[in-house]
């Protein structure tokens, strides 16, 4: 069923895991769709194409404002107008005390989880409230929810993007935008298949309380980004959807 018909969606990070899963679940929906990376996602919008599809790739740093300013531009002046945007992209930081973790690391995780975000919302949202319509899911994690240790830095990122995401639900739910966001628990991407092969310990102990014993599946998220986007979910705002098989739950 096209619940996205001749709307325009843009997924960033969308060049593996959760993001190409969101990118193929807009298509699969009859969306245009927009896949950003800092890897040329060329190859995953062709696939997209491929399947009888439609859509672009756009390469993008999500930390270079001008960058995503000029990629806002790009999909704007291409389709004229952006109905959906999953902000995705998210980099990992390696276990350590926070004692010990160096200002540039810690730098490092939050321009790329955090200020990526706000910088991709900003864009986004200066579209959408012209338009008068819109939606955005952005991507926090099990980690904007609790605490781990050892992982201060990224929870520090995630926590702040459900602050985003519910200070601009708030701001901008009288304008026919609505913003939520999805916390994935231990999801099969590469991101956690590298956290699985370097700190094998850790993420057995990690494995171990998740109730449903098992890796969560990109597309099991991707379903959930795509309902919040949808008409279904229209009374939805400013919230903090767990996908994490019951981890957060305990």
């Amino acid at each position: 069923m096209e619940t996205m018909k001749d709307q325009v969606a843009l997924v960033t990070g969308a060049a593996s895991g959760m993001g190409l899963a969101a990118a193929k679940a807009f298509a699969e929906a009859g969306a245009t769709v927009v896949l950003v990376d800092i890897n040329e996602p060329a190859a995953q919008a062709a696939q997209i194409v491929a399947a009888g599809h439609k859509a672009i790739a756009i390469r993008c740093d999500v930390t270079d404002e001008k960058n995503v300013e000029a990629t806002i531009g790009k999909v704007v002046s291409t389709f004229g107008r952006l109905d959906a945007a999953f902000n995705n992209a998210g980099i990992q930081s390696q276990a350590m005390e926070l004692a010990d973790v160096s200002g540039e690391e810690y730098d490092r995780i939050l321009s790329v989880n955090l200020r990526g975000v706000w910088n991709f919302m900003k864009y986004e949202l200066q579209q959408m409230r012209r338009q008068g319509s819109g939606t955005i899911v952005n991507n926090s994690s099990l980690g904007g929810l609790v605490g781990v240790p050892g992982r201060a830095a990224y929870h520090a990122s995630k926590h702040g993007i459900l602050g985003l995401t519910k200070s601009a639900a708030l701001e901008y739910a009288t304008k026919g935008i609505r913003i939520n966001a999805v916390c994935p628990g231990i999801i099969a991407t590469p991101m956690v298949e590298d956290m699985l092969a370097n700190e094998a310990d850790a993420m057995q102990e990690m494995m171990k309380v998740v109730p449903m014993e098992r890796l969560g599946r990109p597309e099991e998220v991707a379903a959930v980004v795509l309902w919040l986007c949808s008409p279904a979910a229209s009374f939805i705002i400013g919230q903090a959807i767990a996908v994490d098989g019951g981890y957060t739950v305990q």
